[in-house]
């Protein structure tokens, strides 16, 4: 059986995101011939130009493309704004959307089948710096940030850019099993399951500053005393403020208990020294203020997905990767 799919961009739109899921399938149909047709659609036919500068030509609109669908994949990229205000590209997606058997969206493409209800009650991901646009855009959507991707349903979703690659995979594994897709993965040079999650990638404390000044101040204090006593009551009387209400209003403007807010802080400064600095774990661990280089470690694995270890061989500079 041959399944078609149809990749959707948009002007502008991240080349990764289109050329990353095409490689696969058509690789797949090189390794099961006949497995998969693959076809570029948009919302106007002719020259598409993408945010890299590289430009792509589709023979066919969207709403042109006739008979069921196997899977409907949408982009994402810079010009999803510009696509989110095109009435004709969007009711295109859902008329397609009604003729597939399942639907996906790489990186932000998630904000097009979230503007046309398909994520509506259903868990979602996008590119890590988009979660939260996403999430207060459309409270119905259960917004999760770190997945790579997630399927709920009929309808899967990735993070950004080369997450595709990985949605992709998981698709051919749907589909043909595990043998194909570890083939395939083997082939293109790439993880079939990628360790870890978006947290590897992402900056977890942007956006989380506020504009009250006794809080802002306790935050700034916070950064630069990582091994200092950052409980709730430390930071409130920091902040002039009893422990219960300075916990209730931070947890009001940063989205996040007090105790949350100094973990991420103090993963993300180890996890800078583990990219930056030839410093030994322990030295971090203690310098970020954890306890031991076991607590360190717990907490690094269960939030980042890999241990500061394998982390350290993966982010390391290149040179330093070259030398172990």
């Amino acid at each position: 059986m041959t399944r078609s799919v149809v990749l959707v961009g948009f002007p502008q739109a991240q080349s990764l995101d289109l050329v990353g899921p095409s490689e696969v399938f058509s690789g797949a149909a090189e390794l099961r011939p006949g497995a998969y047709t693959v076809e570029l659609t948009a919302g106007v036919a002719g020259r598409l130009p993408l945010s890299s500068g590289l430009a792509l030509h589709v023979e066919r609109r969207l709403d042109q493309i006739d008979g069921k669908i196997d899977t409907l994949i949408v982009g994402g990229g810079g010009g999803v704004k510009a696509a989110l205000a095109d009435a004709k590209l969007l009711a295109a997606i859902a008329a397609a959307a009604r003729r597939a058997r399942r639907i996906a969206s790489v990186c932000t493409g998630a904000f097009l089948l979230a503007e046309i209800g398909l994520l509506d009650g259903r868990r979602a991901v996008t590119h890590w710096s988009a979660c939260a646009r996403l999430a207060a855009l459309h409270p119905r959507v259960h917004v999760e940030k770190d997945p790579i991707f997630i399927r709920d349903g009929k309808v899967w979703t990735s993070a950004g850019v080369t997450a595709g690659i990985d949605l992709a995979l998981a698709l051919v594994e749907d589909d043909h099993g595990r043998e194909v897709a570890l083939e395939l993965a083997r082939w293109l040079v790439v993880y079939l399951k990628r360790p870890g999650g978006q947290a590897q990638f992402s900056a977890p404390l942007e956006g989380q500053r506020v504009e009250r000044a006794q809080l802002a101040d306790a935050q700034a204090w916070a950064r630069e005393h990582l091994d200092a006593d950052l409980s709730v009551a430390a930071l409130a009387g920091r902040a002039g403020m009893s422990p219960r209400n300075f916990a209730r209003v931070f947890h009001r403007e940063v989205g996040r208990s007090p105790a949350r807010w100094v973990e991420a802080l103090r993963l993300e400064a180890a996890r800078l020294f583990i990219e930056g600095s030839e410093r030994g774990l322990a030295e971090i661990a203690a310098a970020c203020g954890f306890r031991s280089v076991e607590t360190l470690h717990r907490r690094f694995k269960v939030t980042v997905g890999v241990t500061p270890g394998d982390y350290r061989r993966r982010f390391a500079p290149i040179h330093e990767r070259e030398v172990a």
